[in-house]
């Protein structure tokens, strides 16, 4: 398996994790999980957003539930929060749809892991690479992007 960016990132900071592999086209986060033989809460996707004042906020959530856009702007302190368009992703973090982790993006944003997180002692968050997956502690993860835990997700 070849190394992506966010593996290295990690590597050089010795946290440990482990990376798993799925064929690329799979996109669907309730897919991936299956493919991971994992529960869907345990699996996160990386969602990149926009504040009412142009600031970014990266925020990770379950594959099987959606970012609550106002739970987001509260955790972030922004009076309001959209998504990004797609083609704007890869020109603002390097990684391309599929493949956004919230690890090793060109520019560090202010970073937020929904709350429910804490309670698995692994997640999974895209490697960085459509059909690459890295599974790594929450607490790993938070030190390492700066971020902090939150509720972000649509009850």
């Amino acid at each position: 398996m070849i190394k992506t960016n966010a593996m290295r990132l990690l590597d050089a900071k010795k946290i440990s994790y482990e990376s798993f592999t799925y064929p690329p086209e799979i996109t669907d986060g309730e897919q991936v999980a299956n493919q991971l033989q994992e529960d869907a809460n345990a699996v996160f996707k990386t969602l990149v957003t926009v504040s009412d004042k142009g600031e970014h906020f990266v925020f990770c959530v379950p594959v099987c539930a959606s970012l609550d856009l106002k739970k987001a702007a509260k955790a972030a302190g922004a009076k309001s929060v959209s998504m990004i368009r797609q083609k704007e992703l890869e020109p603002l973090t390097g990684y391309v749809h599929g493949g956004c982790s919230p690890v090793g993006m060109k520019k560090r944003f202010r970073t937020f892991l929904d709350a429910s997180a804490q309670s698995f002692a692994q997640i999974y968050v895209s490697a960085g690479k459509p059909g690459q997956q890295m599974k790594l502690s929450p607490g790993a993860l938070a030190s390492f992007c700066g971020a902090a835990f939150a509720e972000l997700k649509t009850e």
